[in-house]
């Protein structure tokens, strides 16, 4: 069986010797994937990618590139390509001496870099920048220089920590083709850490999402939208309600859970027995909301989960907030005890008969709620928003 392109076994990061900064990863990343570390500030991520690319030391484990370890060599050994947020360049340089500098350093002979420098900047569309120095060129067009160098070598992997992070909504949105389209294009394995889930969910092939050193779950993006495994994913990987609640009765994958706003059954994830404490998740799109007195499944044909047309879950609540968003509108409910509830109703005729103040029905099919274990500091986070 081919090893995987790269592979983490067991690996602990510790700057002090006392607090683990990456605890027992283990991921292995085939070749030709665009696997995206995604995860809050201070998580583990950039320390993983730096420790791949060598600027870091596994405190243990080990590092595997294309099955052997990594652990001897310098980083300018391991024929890896890297990207990082603040571009890197060398401003004295011009555009054509940047991309040229790593093949001095593997000794290429002349004509053979002025091929490879020419293919490159082909490949990110600046062709005729060579002579042009980084000062003369835009935020994005620099990060492009950035990752033409980081190509220009034709490495078989290639990590980028926050390439996009400087960038604006709009440069940063285009970027991302870019980059994808670029990876496609040469069939290279792409290492990429971000904090921005939308970046992770349109650029990757899986995602990696890690929490406090360690990682939460590994999928494809889809998957984790769908299918959060933790209470954590579900809270990070876009928007979702979280409800607290005890189980009272099982069967198979589907439980019946007691919340203060009332019973609801869900796609029981935890593996729950009655008496168990879990936190369920529900999207926002996925909620249909109605006046009180009309039942909410007449909101959408969509997310029914019976014969009858009928939601499974219907669920008393107020309208605190009605938001226009454009698209949708954004509505914040009471549910129990909880008042940051969200439902987001596409904005069509009609939509002004759910307003602030009023009491509605809400409801949601039993597989659009998940019932995941208990995390109660992703619950204090809900609390504090």
């Amino acid at each position: 069986m081919k090893a995987p392109h790269v592979e983490y076994r067991n690996v602990q990061k510790s700057y002090d010797g006392r607090v683990l900064v990456v605890e027992d990863l283990n991921l292995a990343v085939e070749t030709g994937e665009f696997l995206t570390l995604l995860g809050p500030s201070g998580s583990g991520k950039t320390t993983c990618l730096m420790m791949l690319a060598g600027f870091e030391q596994a405190t243990s484990g080990a590092i595997l590139v294309n099955g052997e370890s990594v652990h001897d060599l310098p980083p300018d050994k391991r024929g890896i390509g890297v990207v990082f947020q603040n571009y890197a360049l060398f401003p004295h340089m011009s555009v054509g001496g940047n991309l040229a500098f790593p093949l001095e350093v593997r000794r290429l002979p002349a004509p053979e870099r002025a091929e490879r420098v020419a293919r490159a900047l082909g490949l990110v569309q600046l062709e005729g920048f060579e002579d042009r120095r980084p000062a003369e060129l835009s935020g994005g067009q620099q990060q492009r220089v950035a990752i033409a160098r980081a190509l220009v070598f034709e490495p078989g992997l290639v990590l980028m920590d926050e390439p996009l992070g400087a960038l604006d909504r709009r440069l940063r949105e285009e970027m991302q083709f870019e980059i994808r389209r670029i990876q496609r294009e040469l069939g290279v394995t792409v290492i990429y850490v971000t904090h921005d889930q939308q970046e992770a969910m349109v650029m990757s092939d899986r995602v990696a999402v890690f929490r406090d050193g360690r990682i939460e779950q590994v999928a494809a993006p889809e998957t984790l939208y769908e299918e959060p495994e933790r209470a954590f994913v579900a809270h990070f990987i876009g928007e979702n309600n979280l409800l607290a609640g005890t189980v009272v009765g099982s069967d198979g994958d589907i439980c019946v859970v007691d919340t203060q706003g009332g019973t609801v059954h869900a796609f029981d994830v935890a593996g729950s027995a009655p008496g168990d404490e879990v936190l369920l998740a529900i999207r926002p799109e996925r909620v249909g909301v109605q006046p009180d007195g009309v039942s909410a499944d007449s909101v959408s044909d969509d997310s029914v989960s019976d014969d009858t047309g009928h939601y499974a879950n219907e669920l008393a609540a107020a309208v605190v907030d009605v938001v226009f968003i454009g698209d949708h509108l954004r509505v914040r409910l009471k549910v129990g005890e909880r008042d940051d509830f969200i439902a987001k109703i596409p904005n069509i005729v009609g939509h002004g008969r759910v307003l602030p103040g009023d009491t509605v029905r809400i409801g949601w099919a039993t597989l659009d709620c998940r019932a995941l274990p208990p995390d109660p500091t992703v619950l204090q986070t809900e609390d504090d928003r």
